[in-house]
Formats: C-alpha cells, structure tokens, sequence
C-alpha cells in the first residue's frame, strides 16, 4: 500500500524556519516523483517544490526560491522541505504528493491530481 505521510508543520514567526518531513512507502522513489504543494484558505493549490532521484531534477515556484530547499534520504525513504525566512503568507496547509510526470508539472500544474497524496501538514507564520 502507498502511503505518504508529512509532518513537520507548526507555528513559527516570520523570519524562522521550519522542516518538513514526507515519509513515503509502498512505492520506489526510482519510480515516482515527490512533489510538495500548498494550500491556503480560499486559494489555490500551489505547487512550491519537486524532487526527481531519477532525473537528479529539483524544481522550486519563484515564491519560495532562495528560501525553501527540498532534498531526500534514500535510505529513509523521506523527502525534507527546509524552509527558512518564513512569511506570514507562507501559511497553508502542505502536502507532499507522488507523480510520474516531471518536476515542472508539479509547479506549473498544481490542480491535478497526482498519483498519491499524504494527509498535509498546516503551517502557520505568525506577523
């Protein structure tokens, strides 16, 4: 069974920094791309950040370029997001999700619905 699950999220004021966790199984990161996703309230899904053991490909949306890095741990099967110099409006809710298509799929076609998705993490940046 796949299954992706985050964890990480929480309230940080703006400036700091917090680091994401997608534990994936049931499936091989040979096979599937990581992407991460944000949603906040009454917007649309973005997708902020992507990583290919495959292609050895990251991909980031310009939001979070410069602040925010992906990176994986084969071994653990888990995929990090660090996210530093956080904002108020990097508050949502994250996800992580599994996708054959390529990174920049990810980024510059959010709403669809890729292959597997975890449960999201909310996290809030406080003024």
């Amino acid at each position: 069974e796949v299954q992706l699950v985050e964890s990480g999220g929480g309230l940080v004021q703006a400036g700091g920094s917090l680091r994401l966790s997608c534990a994936a199984s049931g499936f091989s990161f040979d096979d599937y791309r990581i992407g991460w996703f944000r949603q906040a309230p009454g917007k649309e899904r973005e997708g902020i950040s992507c990583i290919s053991r495959r292609d050895g490909d990251t991909e980031y949306a310009d939001s979070v370029k410069g602040r925010f890095t992906v990176s994986s741990d084969n071994a653990k099967n888990t995929v990090y997001l660090q996210m530093n110099s956080l904002k108020p409006e990097d508050t949502a809710i994250y996800y992580c999700a599994a996708l054959t298509q390529k990174c920049w799929v990810a980024i510059k076609f959010p709403v669809i619905q890729f292959d597997y998705w975890g449960q999201g993490t909310q996290v809030t940046v406080s003024s």
